[in-house]
This record gives C-alpha cells, structure tokens and sequence, in this order.
C-alpha cells in the first residue's frame, strides 16, 4: 500500500497530491497523512467526491487518511442525474453602483433562490462576498434556509482571513481554491449574478 505524507504541506497540496496519486491508481489502497485539521476535512471531502471509501485516524498531530479506490463500474450509475448549478458570488453587493441599491439586489436574488422549484446545489463565496456568510450579515438567515434547503454554501478560506471573518462565519463551511475551480470545472451550468 502507498504512503503519502504530505506533513507541513498547506492546502490546496494535500488535495492536489492526493488527487495526482488517484489518477494512477486504478484500484487498491493508499494512506495519505496530514498534519493540519483542515487539509484533513479538504482531503477527505476530495476523496469522497470522487467516489473513494475513506477511513481518517487520528495520531498526535497527524491524521492518517485510509483511502480505498474501487474499481469504476459504468452500471448503477443513475442516467437521471441531477444537474449541477453552481451559484458564484464575488461581491456582497449585486451589480455596479450605488451600494445600498447592491445589498437591497442581493437580498432580492439570494431570497428568490429560496423560491425555486429547483435549487442550485451550491453557492460560492470569495472575495467580498464572504461577507455574506458572516455571523452578522443581513443575509445570512437566508443563506441558512437555502442549507437547510441542501445548498452547500463555501467560503473561501483564503477571503475569510483577508476580511479577518474566519472566526465569524455563520453558514457553510470554509473551502480552498483548488475545490472551488474544480466545482466550478464540474459544473452544468454555473450562475454569476
């Protein structure tokens, strides 16, 4: 079985590595370890997306991630797929212009996504638009009622500390570059408002 450490390696690294080393496995097992919680959750959220059984262990500091890559069998996979809508936000106002007309759109945009028949699967927040995941923002009970609707709302980590909200999130969960670009690379159809 392989080994990977990838110890002192900040994401997206492990992520990348971990990937790099799924593409010449066909099937079998590998052991990938970290030393920081986050590339854990970043790795194992990864591996799980790409249809890999994952157990992590914890030892010290470090998190060992036991990872089982079955062989892809093109039968049972469903032809009714549900489409992937990737909502990107960068911006916590709507449009150019006058700022207070910007929060009032998106207001109105983010409450109209609560009302569709179907959702988007996920929202995408970077640059100023993390402030709307904040614990403080005028939206953010919005932004819960689309989670608890299946959204799966990511920040960028990156942002959040440039903005020093890291600490003040309200809804969804912190995520990297690598997994935004690759969301936005899977996706059907990816709305930018």
């Amino acid at each position: 079985m392989a080994e990977i450490d990838c110890r002192g390696k900040t994401c997206p690294q492990p992520v990348l590595m971990a990937k790099q080393a799924l593409e010449t496995l066909r099937e079998g097992e590998l052991t990938l370890i970290v030393d920081d919680p986050s590339s854990c959750e970043n790795v194992e959220r990864f591996v799980r997306s790409q249809g890999c059984v994952v157990n992590v262990e914890k030892e010290g500091r470090d998190f060992y991630l036991h990872i089982k890559k079955m062989a892809f069998e093109e039968e049972g996979r469903s032809s009714q797929r549900k489409e992937k809508v990737v909502v990107y936000i960068s911006s916590q106002l709507l449009g150019i212009g006058d700022e207070a007309l910007g929060r009032f759109l998106m207001r109105a945009f983010l409450n109209s996504l609560l009302n569709l028949e179907t959702p988007p699967s996920r929202l995408i927040l970077i640059n100023s638009g993390v402030h709307l995941a904040s614990e403080d923002s005028e939206v953010v009970d919005t932004l819960k009622a689309l989670a608890d609707q299946g959204m799966e709302i990511l920040s960028c980590g990156t942002c959040l500390e440039f903005y020093s909200l890291k600490e003040k999130m309200g809804v969804g969960r912190i995520s990297n570059m690598f997994e935004i670009v690759q969301s936005l690379l899977e996706a059907d159809r990816v709305i930018r408002p």
